[in-house]
């Protein structure tokens, strides 16, 4: 496992080796593989810049591409980092809503959000809380509009693709990424997710060998890494990353939960899409107020994470991640929770029945 690659690779073989250390050939090149592997775009090694983990990825990239005062766009339910590492740059973070039928990107809202001082779209697949995978017909007319909105512009407009989830998918699904479709597609990657290993601070930014400037946006990764408080990964880390590279958590028990799950939670009237990848279920609340359903399922000793956290209320986030035995002992407790909530509450579609006027 990582554990054995990692205590390998903390062991001195030179004198310089927890010297400073950034973009290591060897695993610049690994990594570049394992996106040709992966997307089938011909990623080059000097087109990838190792990072601390995703955060800095994206950092990185906002940091590289645009200026204070410039609007950031990305699609509610975010990634709780998006808004802060946006603001933090000096950038307006500017928000629009999937859609809450399909939970694809909702490309009129993206369209109809753009404005001269926009310089980035964010996109996440497979998305974190909802597991959606942008299918290409999506991600292909998401192009096509950013490159009229450039034009129109006079600007480019880049994507900064989170794709942290990208190695856990199911059903020997293909998560396609942005940078399949966009040149200007700033890819960021973590190796947490993939070894369950979220302190793992492990990542980087690549771009697209059809990125026109990709060797001046690489060149101000460079520098925003240097003065943002040191942004490469620790040097034991990028030795180890060929080897990291080629393990996994076991991607086909995380998907026999995820159907169990899914399973158990529609027979309890739950409903819930089925996520095509990452670590989350993202059911609906019995109650609008998801807050105090997560404190109901808190009082059964269920933790999860109510959807107002993500900026979508009506909805939780559940973990795959926990064991097959936290997952078993949960379903009668969600059994319970549910009898009372239903007890308490009027249900879901009496609420917004009542709410509609109806």
């Amino acid at each position: 496992g990582h554990i054995e690659v990692l205590q390998k690779y903390l062991v001195p073989q030179t004198r310089s080796w927890h010297g400073y250390t950034w973009n290591v050939p060897a695993a610049r090149e690994a990594a570049a593989q394992g996106l040709r592997d992966w997307h089938g775009v011909p990623f080059e090694a000097s087109d990838l810049y190792l990072t601390n983990g995703c955060f800095a990825a994206l950092t990185a990239s906002l940091k590289a591409v645009a200026d204070p005062g410039d609007e950031v766009i990305f699609s509610l339910p975010p990634w709780f980092g998006y808004e802060g590492i946006a603001r933090e740059a000096g950038l307006m973070p500017v928000k629009v809503t999937i859609d809450p039928v399909t939970f694809d990107l909702d490309l009129g809202a993206i369209e109809a959000a753009i404005t001269p001082r926009t310089r980035v779209v964010i996109v996440n697949t497979p998305h974190n809380p909802t597991g959606k995978i942008y299918p290409p017909e999506t991600l292909g007319r998401l192009a096509m509009l950013l490159d009229e909105a450039s034009r129109r512009n006079g600007r480019t407009i880049y994507i900064v693709s989170d794709e942290a989830y990208q190695r856990v998918v199911f059903e020997g699904k293909r998560a396609y990424s942005p940078s399949e479709f966009y040149p200007n597609t700033l890819l960021c990657f973590t190796y947490g997710k993939k070894l369950l290993a979220p302190g793992l601070r492990l990542g980087y930014v690549a771009l697209p060998p059809t990125m026109p400037d990709r060797v001046a946006v690489g060149s101000a990764i460079f520098v925003v890494q240097s003065s943002s408080g040191y942004l490469f990964p620790d040097a034991f880390l990028q030795y180890a990353l060929p080897e990291l590279e080629r393990l996994s958590i076991d991607i086909t028990a995380i998907e026999a939960r995820r159907d169990h799950m899914v399973g158990a939670l529609r027979e309890l009237g739950l409903r819930l899409h089925v996520p095509e990848g990452g670590f989350y279920l993202f059911p609906e609340s019995p109650w609008q107020d998801d807050y105090a359903f997560a404190v109901l399922l808190a009082d059964h000793g269920i933790y999860c994470l109510p959807g107002s956290a993500h900026e979508m209320p009506g909805y939780f986030r559940l973990s795959l991640t926990a064991t097959d035995g936290m997952i078993e002992r949960s379903l009668p407790r969600f059994a319970a929770a549910l009898a009372e909530a239903r007890s308490r509450e009027p249900s879901r579609a009496e609420q917004m029945a009542t709410a509609d006027g109806t």
